[in-house]
């Protein structure tokens, strides 16, 4: 018995069988199940540690600006008026 190229291919495939089809239903939802329950665990834990870093850094941002407020205030000098001459107030001509 001689075989073409043809059945050669058609031998060497694999075909789709309905066994198949319900082991990778299975591990899609396997795999979509165990995400799901592993960010209800970690996702609250890593929402509060970014929460808490982003609250320390906003209150070191307040203390640097009243430290350079209080700094500024005490280093600066009031500035003087410079006093040029009377106001003469001018009427207009029509």
């Amino acid at each position: 018995m001689e075989f073409s190229i043809f059945d050669k291919i058609y031998y060497s495939m694999e075909t789709a069988s309905f066994n198949g089809l319900l082991k990778a239903i299975f591990y899609i939802l396997a795999f979509y199940f165990i995400i799901k329950f592993l960010a209800r665990l970690f996702l609250p834990i890593i929402a509060k540690k970014v929460v808490e870093k982003a609250s320390e850094k906003f209150q070191q941002q307040q203390q640097q600006q009243q430290e350079n407020k209080t700094q500024n205030q005490a280093t600066e000098k009031p500035k003087q008026k410079k006093i040029v001459g009377d106001y003469i107030d001018f009427e207009e001509i029509k």
